[in-house]
């Protein structure tokens, strides 16, 4: 799909969006790893199904973050799953990594496009309707529905917009980009997988269902198989 971009002098040029796989978007997080290395749980994450890896990590230093990030790009060398960061711009560029997750308290998402150029990928967060209507949807190749259920992951979220309006959320998205990625957070494990899908999604993003999990490959492995029959059943294998 042709869309908007930025260029380093921060003008408009024609882009193509890079396609981006959201099946299974597993989040890394030093907290939520049961002791394991970033890489451990990532490389079984990948080899299990997951589709998309991203590096959180809210209370690294930012050499720590640029030395987690730079052993991540290296473990999914060749695996054909990219990398992203969350938040920090700044660790993505550093790192080499493949893009960068905002936030609505983070970086514009088309500041974050200026800095990481036409190549890179950029994920948005979306919590609402109105922030649905108000995205940059030209600067970025994904958005992420959050706070789907409780989760404990992220203590300050906003209050859980459960199936229906996770459903309505993704409705305005469509209506505004009918091609952009749309993935969903919070909450989601195998048991709702499906459901969620089911709500008009491309795919599911998980911290703990896969980074806490005692075997993270199975826990990969049984998510992917749930979140590709709830697709076939939608009709988008």
């Amino acid at each position: 799909m042709n869309v908007l971009a930025y260029n380093n002098e921060g003008g408009p040029e024609p882009r193509l969006r890079r396609p981006v796989d959201l099946r299974v978007y597993c989040l890394v997080d030093p907290l939520q790893t049961r002791g394991r290395s970033l890489v451990d749980v990532a490389k079984a994450a990948v080899a299990g199904g997951a589709t998309l890896v991203q590096y959180r990590d809210k209370h690294g230093s930012t050499r720590e973050m640029i030395a987690n990030a730079r052993a991540l790009k290296a473990a999914l060398e060749g695996t054909g799953v990219p990398l992203v960061i969350n938040d920090r711009v700044d660790v993505a560029l550093a790192a080499g990594a493949d893009g960068s997750h905002v936030g609505l308290d983070d970086m514009a998402a088309r500041d974050a496009r200026r800095l990481m150029g036409r190549d890179a990928i950029i994920g948005l967060s979306i919590g609402s309707v109105a922030e649905a209507r108000d995205a940059a949807y030209e600067a970025v190749d994904y958005v992420c529905i959050g706070c789907v259920f409780r989760t404990g992951s992220k203590p300050d979220a906003e209050p859980p917009v459960g199936l229906d309006g996770l459903r309505r959320i993704a409705e305005d998205i469509r209506r505004f980009d009918p091609k952009v990625p749309v993935g969903a957070i919070s909450g989601i494990h195998a048991d709702n997988a499906a459901a969620v899908v089911a709500a008009g999604v491309d795919g599911v993003a998980v911290i703990s269902a896969i980074g806490a999990a005692p075997d993270p490959w199975m826990a990969a492995r049984t998510l992917r198989l749930v979140v590709d029959r709830a697709l076939a059943a939608e009709g988008q294998s």
